[in-house]
This record gives C-alpha cells, sequence and structure tokens, in this order.
C-alpha cells in the first residue's frame, strides 16, 4: 500500500490533506461558498450536505477550475498557482456525466491517462488496469454513451484512476444507482485506500453513504463548512461550529435511589429521562462530564451499577448541525 504523501508540496508531513482560508465563490446573486475555512484531514472523508450546499464548488475550488477569492490548498499546494501540480496528483470523478460520444470505456480512459500526462502508451496499459478493477473488463470495448448509469460510473471512476492519483475526489459516485449498483460501488470505495494507496473525498448527499465508509465527515450547510472531524466526534457532538460544544449523554442504570438521582441531576441542570426500571438516559450540561454523575450519585445515596456513552446516530447528529446553522442565508 502506499502511503498518502505530501512531500513535494513543501508542507510538513503531519499537516492536514486540505486547508482551506476565507474561500468565497459566487455565481452572479448567488454566493456558492461563503467564506469556507477548515482543515480536513483523514483517509476516507465524507463531504456531507444538502444539494446546493456547496459541496461541488468547492471541489472544483480545490482543483483550480473555479476561480475564487481566498485560498485552498491541497498537499500544501495553492489551487489557485499550482493547479497542474495539484491535479498530477488528485484524481477526479465529477457528479455529471463526462465522455464523448462514439468512444468505448477503454479509449475514454486512455485519453484521460494522456490529459494527465502519460505517453500512450502507458495511458492505454494503465486504462485497461483501471477499467479491470471497476468491474468493466469485459464492456471496455463498448461504447460509453450505450451503458447504463451504473456501468457510466464506473468509468468515470476508473478516469479518475487512471494516472495512480494519492487522493481522490468522488462527486456523488452513487447518484441514480438501482440499490446493488450502489452497494457495489460502495465496496469499491471501501476497497480503493489498502489496494490503491489513496485518501478519498466523498461528496454527496446520502447520509448512510458516510455512515458506510467514512472515518472523517466535513458538513456543509448554506456555502460553509459547519463541521470538519472524525465521525464518531460528531456522534458525541464534540467540535460543531457554532458553537455548541461537546454533548454528553449516557445511559446510567443504578442499583437503587433512582427518584433521588434523577431529581438531583435535574437540580444540577442535566436532562434526564427515566427508563424502568432503574435506567436513566442524562443530557449533561456543556461544561460537565461523567464526573457529575458520580458525585450526584454519592451526594443522593444511589450507586451506579453501569454507565455508558450515548451516541446519536449519524442522521441525528447531523441534523443536529444543520439545525444549529440555521438562520439566514449567506450574502
Amino acid at each position: 500500500m502506499r502511503s498518502v504523501s505530501i512531500a513535494d508540496g513543501g508542507a510538513a508531513p503531519d499537516a492536514p490533506l486540505i486547508e482551506l482560508r476565507a474561500v468565497r465563490k459566487r455565481y452572479g446573486s448567488v454566493q456558492a461558498l461563503a467564506g469556507v475555512t477548515a482543515e480536513i484531514r483523514g483517509q476516507v472523508i465524507g463531504l456531507l450536505g444538502p444539494n446546493g450546499a456547496g459541496k461541488s464548488t468547492l471541489l472544483k475550488c480545490m482543483l483550480g477550475l473555479a476561480p475564487h477569492e481566498g485560498e485552498a490548498r491541497v498537499f500544501g499546494l495553492s489551487a489557485e498557482s499550482d493547479s497542474f501540480r495539484i491535479r498530477d496528483r488528485v484524481g477526479y470523478m465529477p457528479e455529471l456525466d463526462s465522455y464523448l460520444a462514439d468512444l468505448t470505456a477503454v479509449e475514454l480512459c486512455a485519453l484521460a491517462g494522456e490529459l494527465s500526462g502519460l505517453p500512450r502508451s502507458e495511458a492505454m496499459q494503465r486504462a485497461h488496469a483501471a477499467l479491470y478493477y471497476a468491474g468493466l473488463e469485459d464492456k471496455r470495448y463498448l461504447k460509453v454513451e450505450g451503458y447504463s448509469t451504473g456501468m457510466k460510473q464506473r468509468v468515470k471512476l476508473a478516469q479518475a484512476l487512471v494516472h495512480d492519483p494519492e487522493l481522490l475526489f468522488l462527486d456523488e459516485p452513487t447518484s441514480g444507482l438501482d440499490p446493488r449498483a450502489r452497494e457495489e460501488m460502495l465496496e469499491l470505495i471501501l476497497d480503493l485506500p489498502e489496494r490503491r494507496g489513496c485518501a478519498i473525498i466523498l461528496s454527496t448527499h446520502l447520509l448512510p453513504d458516510v455512515d458506510r465508509v467514512c472515518d472523517h465527515v466535513v458538513i456543509m450547510h448554506r456555502g460553509q463548512i459547519r463541521y470538519s472531524g472524525e465521525v464518531e466526534e460528531l456522534r458525541r457532538g464534540e467540535g460543531v461550529a457554532g458553537g455548541a460544544g461537546q454533548v454528553h449523554v449516557y445511559d446510567v442504570e443504578i442499583k437503587a435511589g433512582d427518584d433521588a438521582f434523577a431529581a438531583a441531576l435535574a437540580r444540577a441542570g442535566c436532562a434526564v429521562e427515566k427508563k424502568p426500571p432503574r435506567r436513566l438516559t442524562v443530557r449533561l450540561p456543556a461544561s460537565a462530564d461523567s464526573t457529575l454523575l458520580f458525585q450526584t450519585a454519592a451526594a443522593a445515596g444511589a450507586q451506579i451499577r453501569h454507565l455508558e456513552a450515548n451516541q446519536a446516530s449519524l442522521e441525528e447528529a447531523f441534523l443536529r448541525v444543520v439545525g444549529e446553522a440555521q438562520g439566514p442565508a449567506a450574502a
């Protein structure tokens, strides 16, 4: 497995994959990106948000394909001045179809390889390998215009892989796929980091796709990044943009004294839901941690038998982040 490196980008080895500083992009009267600032790390990163959140625009800005204000860096390279060096190291699978009429899959992938700077013979060799990996080896000599939606998505993935990139930008790779084709695409994505040694940014509005394959997530809403970090941290409510802070929710089982314990917790500022027999779901104040539970139990004469962090589903966590970000759209 090849490790992802930023050595020739002039950045420190522990630097983030992506650095964004006040990135803005406007299409006429529409503000697609409204001052995006973030550092993005991870191996398989979900770029998550509703349609129109600015995800595709952000990908294009990072590739140097969309002029913008502010600074976007990939591998420490500037999208403004080093866009060709970035595209040497990044594979891009766009949301919309990207094929030329009358070309077969192998011709199309070889063309992508040549456009990335590969000699013609090597581009053709890698095109065959990429199509084999994408499961299209027996369809590679057919014209792409006759392909099904799932096959066209696989061709786009093969095009993105043909020059052996260190980082992949996949924009809505499961869009329009039936359940079987969607699962097959997600399996390919899961396999990529180990088999191909690359990092991935998966742009999607589908929460189950992120839950299935991603270790990190970036949530966009109304042209801004509202959260960037590990998926598990998001479930716990940590690091949410907008200042909500960490949310601690625990399932607590006690031996006796549940009424007195629940009343004491409420006085301490906790939200308590009783679940007989002798179980409580407790949401702590933002500034508190599990120490408050043990201190309150001791004061109330209750004995804690079991304590477990209660993590939100990804959908619940996403809705919490988006809900906290509600307000007038950025201008």
